[in-house]
């Protein structure tokens, strides 16, 4: 018999990600990603794949500084995988691009 996915309570969550649970509840308004699922007593739990979304959600508001809006379109894009590579040859096209870019950028400065 297999076992459901490890539940984790909001208590548990900020303990875990270091976020205050009125934060996780700000959170759960702000980003629609972030979902937890409710039991019977409609008590609100949290899976590994919440715990991620919570911990990136961090990354980009606090290391990042985007704004709540900001975090909210990429957390969307990634979640999507919109703006990643899917491919090696998407990733060479990618740095070569940005390589073009930043000689354009160094010989427009060399002409100052």
């Amino acid at each position: 018999m297999e076992h459901p996915e490890k539940r984790y309570s909001i208590r548990e969550v900020s303990e875990l990600t270091d976020v205050p649970d009125y934060i996780l509840r700000q959170w759960e308004i702000r980003f629609p990603q972030l979902k937890p699922r409710r039991d019977r007593a409609n008590r609100r739990y949290y899976l590994s794949g919440d715990i991620e979304i919570v911990r990136r959600i961090k990354q980009l508001l606090r290391h990042e500084k985007l704004s709540t809006e900001g975090a909210r379109v990429r957390l969307a894009q990634e979640l999507k995988g919109e703006g990643r590579p899917k491919t090696r040859k998407e990733v060479v096209d990618l740095l070569d691009q940005m390589e073009n870019q930043i000689r354009a950028m160094l010989d427009s400065l060399d002409e100052v």
